[in-house]
């Protein structure tokens, strides 16, 4: 039987365990969650694959690449040197960057999910962290990643990844989208994120803000939705 030689064990590793946080079937949840797109359905903002697509790419454009990826190089860092203070700092500012309460609620429910994950993986025994890190599941994956080996560049492709296809999951119940369009708005967006991910990595601290006016206004608008089938 042939052996597979090119890839060393622990880089293989942490591909793998790459592949386990961004995963759906981890537990934090994130399959509950629509991001403003059941309330965008409903008002008839997105209509079809072509709509859907363009509600994507704004949300990679504006929020992923001047937010989330930014703030994950702050606190990959942060984590890499065990500074809680500085962890603490970033999140701060990511949770006051999630524009509607709905928002700032999922945020702290998928930092606490995952936070239950890295204890099991014995990855956030101090208190004083897990304190920290049920705040934000973005800080959480920051952690894991500097504890695993992970690159920068691995988690933030894993990230972006992850966001779109948990937002595809939800368009193929709400838009609707059939498996194929969903299959298909994955392949052209998500061939975007690198060539954007290293504007995002260079922005100043000065730069980091995304401003998704119409995320806000679906995502808050959802709260109060009459019947939904994502969660508030």
């Amino acid at each position: 039987m042939a052996v597979l030689t090119g890839l060393a064990e622990p880089q293989a590793l942490s591909w793998l365990r790459l592949f386990q946080l961004i995963s759906p079937n981890l537990p934090v949840g994130g399959f509950t969650y629509s991001q403003g797109l059941e309330w965008a359905v409903e008002a008839g903002w997105v209509t079809g694959p072509d709509s859907f697509e363009s509600w994507l790419t704004d949300q990679v454009e504006e929020g992923l690449v001047h937010l989330d990826w930014p703030l994950l190089r702050r606190l990959h860092a942060a984590a890499a040197a065990s500074d809680l203070a500085a962890l603490g700092h970033w999140i701060d500012l990511l949770v006051a960057s999630r524009e509607s309460e709905e928002l700032r609620l999922e945020e702290g429910q998928r930092g606490e999910a995952l936070l239950r994950i890295l204890k099991d993986w014995e990855l956030a025994s101090d208190p004083l962290l897990q304190v920290e890190l049920r705040r934000s599941q973005l800080a959480g994956f920051a952690w894991a990643g500097a504890r695993l080996g992970l690159s920068l560049e691995q988690l933030a492709l894993g990230w972006g990844f992850a966001l779109l296809e948990g937002a595809i999951m939800a368009g193929i119940k709400l838009v609707p989208l059939g498996q194929q369009a969903g299959q298909r708005a994955l392949r052209h967006v998500s061939a975007r994120l690198p060539g954007l991910l290293p504007q995002a990595l260079i922005l100043s601290d000065e730069q980091i803000g995304g401003s998704l006016p119409s995320l806000a206004i679906a995502s808050s608008c959802h709260e109060i939705q009459y019947t939904r089938l994502f969660r508030s």
